[in-house]
């Protein structure tokens, strides 16, 4: 075991540059293809070894997140230590920044971070191979965190090929104050399934026009005039290309230049703004 009994953890959003609903498995999950990208806007996730106890406990700056069993950081590390076969109490302490409930992998950063804690805390508990098969059964987004960068995602998101970055271009997050129906999505998709866009190769051919080709089948399914007055007004701003990002409800522009991000952030005063530049790390440890 490593002498290590505390980390801080930087744990990076994600965009999804291109998403598509591919199919249904006998099990009820979605098959999906996306194109994941981090970006460097995080939480900042503390694991610290409580050796007084053999409990989990958590505990967040947004009073709005669970602090239970729900929480996927307490399951991703009860999973570890389950498949690891010892026990340990750890507190895992979340300083939220990243929105809930916005498509942005908030919560799969925050697990991927505890795992990647867990494996500096724990070096002989678990090989690399069952770590990432713990962060596939906690949640289908966790694998991409854990590595981060530039990559394509298929089956439930958990079958991974790094890609080359695109152009660095710098991506404005808008998050509206409203959320999504995420599973009205899918049992609409269900009812009328959409027919595959088809247009993942032409992206990742894409040189400097990438943002033309992004793509998010939840924002055909909503059709929601919210989410399509965003990224008009997006378009309108001088972004490149702008879309729903996961299955919603923030939404991103794509711009060339920070500063003409930075002016489009203020013609959205109502919402959560974030310029934020792509990065090929989705955990990054914090200098002790």
């Amino acid at each position: 075991m490593s002498e290590i009994n505390e980390l801080s953890l930087i744990s990076n959003a994600k965009i999804n540059l291109y998403l598509d609903i591919t199919g249904k498995r006998g099990n009820g999950y979605h098959e999906i293809e996306t194109v994941m990208q981090s970006i460097d806007f995080c939480d900042i996730v503390t694991v610290t070894e409580d050796k007084d106890s053999d409990f989990i406990t958590i505990t967040c700056t947004n009073p709005a997140i669970p602090v239970n069993r729900k929480n996927v950081c307490f399951k991703a590390a009860d999973m570890f230590f389950e498949a690891a076969n010892f026990r340990r109490g750890l507190k895992i302490h979340i300083d939220k920044r990243i929105p809930t409930a916005a498509g942005l992998g908030g919560g799969s950063a925050n697990a991927a971070a505890v795992l990647t804690a867990l494996e500096k805390m724990y070096p002989e508990a678990l090989t690399r191979e069952k770590i990432l098969n713990v962060a596939k059964r906690a949640g289908a987004d966790i694998p991409f965190c854990f590595f981060g960068g530039t990559r394509l995602c298929k089956g439930i998101g958990e079958l991974m090929t790094e890609i080359p970055p695109f152009e660095k271009k710098f991506y404005l997050v808008v998050m509206p104050d409203f959320l999504c129906d995420t599973r009205g999505a899918y049992m609409a998709y269900d009812n009328a399934p959409l027919p595959r866009r088809g247009g993942l190769s032409a992206l990742l051919r894409a040189k400097e026009d990438f943002p033309k080709k992004t793509y998010n089948v939840f924002k055909e399914i909503y059709e929601d005039s919210r989410i399509n007055g965003i990224t008009e007004r997006l378009y309108e701003l001088g972004a490149e290309g702008a879309n729903l990002t996961g299955s919603g409800a923030a939404c991103f522009g794509i711009f060339s230049k920070r500063e003409d991000a930075e002016c489009a952030a203020k013609e959205f005063p109502r919402f959560f703004t974030r310029v934020c530049e792509p990065t090929n790390k989705g955990v990054v440890l914090l200098e002790r």
